[in-house]
C-alpha cells in the first residue's frame, strides 16, 4: 500500500500549474500506484480565511473514497475551534495550518491554541515549510518558510499533539529533531517530498541517523512532479513491502490515524 499525504487541488496563485483538477489527481494516483492521498484546498490557504474552502474541499471528495480531505484552521480567526470539532466528527486524518501564509507569528498564541486544541481532539496537525522554492517565488509571494525553531516550540505547546511537516529539507529536520527530546521528535512526522535524494542522498543520511519510522511518502503533486518522491525511493533500493519501505509509503502513516 501506499499513501500520498501531501497533495493539493486547485489553482496555485503565483504560476500556472497543470493537473489541478480532481480527475487530473485520481489519475496521478492510477498511474503511480498510489492507493490513498491527503489532499489540501491549495487556492484556500491563500484567502482571508482558508476555512472557507473545507466545504468544498470535503463534498468534491466524497465520491473518491481514495482521497482524504485535509481541512485548514486558522487559529487567528473566529469559530476555529468550531472547525477543530466538525474536523474531528468528519474523521479526517489530519489538520493544517500555514502560519507564514496567514500572517501568524509561527509559535504565537494562536498556533499554540491550534496545538493545544488538536492534542485535546486527537487530531495530527500538518504543517508545511513552504511551498515553493525561494529562488523562484513571485516578488508578491511574501511568505518566508516555516523556521525550525517555531516548529521546536510548537512541539512543546501540548505534548499530546501529533505533527506532519511536509516540505521539509534535511537541515530543517535536523535542527528539528537534534534539538528536541526524544518524545517531542517522536511526534513528528516528516514527508520525503523537499529531501534531496542521490547523489547529495540526504534521504539516505537522515534514515540512517534519523530512522525510518519518523518519515512519511509525500510528493506535494501537484506543485511537484510525483516522479520524485518515488525515484529517491526507487533510488535507495530498499525492499519493496516490508521493512523501511512498507513504514514510509503507509506503515507510518497508518498509524498516525489508528489504521495499522
Amino acid at each position: 500500500m501506499r499513501i500520498d499525504i501531501n497533495t493539493f487541488l486547485g489553482s496555485y496563485p503565483w504560476r500556472h500549474v497543470p493537473g489541478t483538477s480532481l480527475a487530473d489527481l485520481r489519475e496521478s494516483l492510477r498511474i503511480h500506484q498510489i492507493d490513498e492521498a491527503w489532499v489540501s484546498h491549495l487556492p484556500a490557504l491563500f484567502w482571508k480565511d482558508p476555512m472557507a474552502g473545507n466545504g468544498w474541499l470535503v463534498d468534491t471528495l466524497a465520491s473518491a473514497r481514495e482521497l482524504r480531505p485535509v481541512p485548514a484552521v486558522h487559529p487567528g480567526l473566529p469559530a476555529w475551534e468550531e472547525t477543530l470539532g466538525w474536523a474531528m466528527a468528519s474523521r479526517v486524518p489530519a489538520v493544517r495550518a500555514d502560519p507564514m501564509l496567514w500572517g501568524l507569528a509561527p509559535d504565537g498564541e494562536a498556533m499554540r491554541a491550534l496545538v493545544h486544541g488538536c492534542g485535546s481532539r486527537n487530531l495530527p496537525l500538518l504543517l508545511a515549510v513552504r511551498l515553493e522554492d525561494g529562488r523562484q517565488r513571485h516578488p508578491m509571494d511574501h511568505a518566508t518558510d516555516l523556521p525550525a525553531a517555531a516548529i521546536r516550540q510548537l512541539l512543546r505547546a501540548d505534548d499530546r499533539t501529533q505533527f506532519i511537516v511536509t516540505h521539509a529539507d534535511r537541515d530543517t529536520i535536523e535542527q528539528v529533531h537534534f534539538g528536541s527530546t526524544g518524545a517531542e521528535s517522536s511526534r513528528v512526522l516528516w514527508d520525503i517530498s523537499w529531501i534531496w535524494g542521490p547523489p547529495e542522498d540526504h534521504l539516505e543520511t537522515l534514515l540512517t541517523t534519523i530512522g525510518a519510522e519518523r518519515f512519511v511518502f509525500g510528493t506535494g503533486q501537484p506543485l511537484r512532479l510525483p516522479e520524485n518522491a518515488m525515484a529517491k525511493l526507487d533510488l535507495l533500493d530498499l525492499a519493496a513491502g516490508g521493512g523501511d519501505r512498507a513504514q514510509i509509503e503507509s506503515g507510518n502513516a497508518l498509524g498516525l490515524t489508528g489504521r495499522e
